[in-house]
C-alpha cells in the first residue's frame, strides 16, 4: 500500500533529486545496518518522504557519507543520514511486521509467518522504543482487516484506518507541532489508501479480492468522483503542511505534495487511454469486416 508518496522527477531540479535519492539510499543504509537484508526490503519511498519532511521541521542536519551497495557495486553512492532517518527506518520494519502477522492471521501466508519470525527479536526493540505509534498501527492493521472481513463499502471508514496510522507515523514527538502534524499525516494517509484501492480495482474484481470501490465503482460518475475525494484529501494535507515551518528542502518536499503523488494516478489514465484506444481499434476492425 505504499510507494505514492515520491516524487515528479521531470518537475525537480538536479540538485534536488540527488539530494532526494541520498535521502532514500540513507534509509536503506540505515535499515541494512539496523534491521539486515529483511529490514532493507522494506524500505519505501513515503517513508523517505518523512525523513525529509521530519528533519525540515526539526532542523535536523543530516550526515553526508558515501557507501558502495549491491546495487551499486562499482561507484559510491551519496547518502543522507540522521536520528529521524533511524526512526523512519524503525516505523518501516513495524508497519511490515504487522503486515506481515494480518497476512498470516488472516490468510496463513507461510511467506509471512517466516518473514515475521525472522523479524521477531527486533522488532520487540522498537515496540519497546516506540510503544505509542506500535499500539496504533497494530489496531489500525486490525480494524483493517475487520473491513475487509466485513466487506466494508464505505470507503471512508477504510480510508480512516489508513490515515490514522499515518497520523501517529508521522508524529515523531509529541509537541507544538502535533495537531498539524497528525492533521496532514491523517490526510496523507487517506489519499494513501484511496489511491491503492483505485489502482488495484480491476485486478482485486477478477480475483474477487477485498476492495471499498466495488460498489461506488458501479456508478456512472465514478471517475469524476474519484479524482474529486482524490484531490479533496491531498488538499486538506497540503494545507496543514504549509501551516509547517519547513525551509529547508521545501522544494523537494512540495514536488512531492503537488505533483509526485499523483504519479500513479496519471499512470493509471495512461493504461485506460490506451486500453480504449485498442478497444476501438478493434471496433473498426469488426466493422471493416462486417461492410
Amino acid at each position: 500500500m505504499f510507494g505514492y508518496v515520491t516524487v515528479c522527477e521531470p518537475e525537480l531540479k538536479v540538485k534536488d533529486l540527488k539530494k532526494y535519492r541520498a535521502y532514500y539510499c540513507g534509509l536503506c543504509r540505515t535499515l541494512k545496518e539496523d534491521y539486515g537484508f529483511m529490514g532493507q526490503m522494506t524500505l519505501t519511498y513515503d517513508m523517505t518522504f518523512a525523513v525529509i519532511l521530519l528533519s525540515s521541521l526539526y532542523e535536523r542536519i543530516p550526515e553526508l557519507e558515501k557507501h558502495r551497495c549491491k546495487i551499486h557495486p562499482v561507484k559510491k553512492q551519496m547518502m543522507l543520514r540522521n536520528e529521524i532517518t533511524s526512526y523512519a527506518a524503525a516505523m518501516n520494519v513495524l508497519l511490515a511486521y504487522y503486515h506481515m502477522e494480518d497476512d498470516w492471521q488472516d490468510e496463513r501466508k507461510v511467506t509471512s509467518l517466516l518473514a515475521k519470525s525472522m523479524m521477531e527479536g527486533k522488532v520487540k526493540k522498537i515496540i519497546e522504543a516506540y510503544p505509542r505509534q506500535s499500539r496504533v498501527i497494530r489496531d489500525s492493521l486490525k480494524e483493517l482487516s475487520e473491513c475487509e472481513k466485513e466487506n466494508c463499502q464505505d470507503i471512508d471508514r477504510a480510508a480512516w484506518c489508513f490515515g490514522r496510522l499515518m497520523a501517529e507515523l508521522l508524529l515523531y514527538k509529541e509537541d507544538i507541532w502535533e495537531k498539524t502534524l497528525r492533521k496532514m499525516g491523517f490526510y496523507l494517509g487517506k489519499f494513501i489508501y484511496i489511491m491503492d484501492a483505485y489502482e488495484d480495482l480491476s485486478e482485486d474484481k477478477k480475483k474477487n479480492r477485498y476492495n471499498p470501490l466495488k460498489q461506488i465503482s458501479e456508478k456512472e460518475d465514478y471517475e469524476e468522483r474519484m479524482v474529486q475525494i482524490l484531490r479533496m484529501m491531498i488538499a486538506e494535507s497540503t494545507a496543514r503542511f504549509e501551516q509547517l515551518p519547513c525551509l529547508v528542502d521545501v522544494d523537494i518536499l512540495r514536488n512531492i505534495l503537488y505533483d509526485g503523488v499523483w504519479n500513479r494516478y496519471n499512470q493509471i489514465q495512461s493504461r485506460i487511454q490506451e486500453q480504449n484506444q485498442a478497444q476501438m481499434k478493434k471496433v473498426r476492425k469488426v466493422r471493416k469486416r462486417n461492410r
